[in-house]
């Protein structure tokens, strides 16, 4: 192993490994921007998690956010500012109101299972 792959998040790693439906990115993509928005109850060693699996998965196709949401969340995460953070409640609410609750309480499940339990 060398010092590169040493440095890697297992959180990183774990998603690095799985197969993510378009569903799961969305739900992914939803909880970073809960985070952003200051909305999140994980624990801050969870939300440090999520955001490197989001790191893995923003690339891959969700159905619910195009690239300027992403170009978003990557503004949100190195500044704050009002308007950024508009935004980002915004995106929130829109992702929120279009993934159905029985599919982000499988995901976090998901989560549970496959990094915190």
């Amino acid at each position: 192993m060398n010092a590169q792959t040493q440095n890697i998040h297992p959180a990183t790693r774990w998603a690095q490994e799985m197969v993510f439906d378009t569903t799961q990115v969305d739900c992914t993509t939803a909880i970073v921007l809960k985070i952003l928005d200051n909305k999140c109850k994980m624990l801050p060693g969870e939300m440090v998690a999520v955001m490197c699996i989001y790191d893995v998965v923003k690339l891959q196709t969700g159905t619910l956010f195009d690239a300027a949401a992403h170009d978003t969340i990557t503004w949100a995460r190195t500044r704050t500012d009002a308007a950024i953070q508009i935004q980002i409640h915004d995106l929130r609410l829109y992702a929120e109101a279009n993934i159905p609750k029985p599919a982000m309480k499988a995901y976090k499940a998901v989560l549970r299972a496959g990094l915190f339990g």
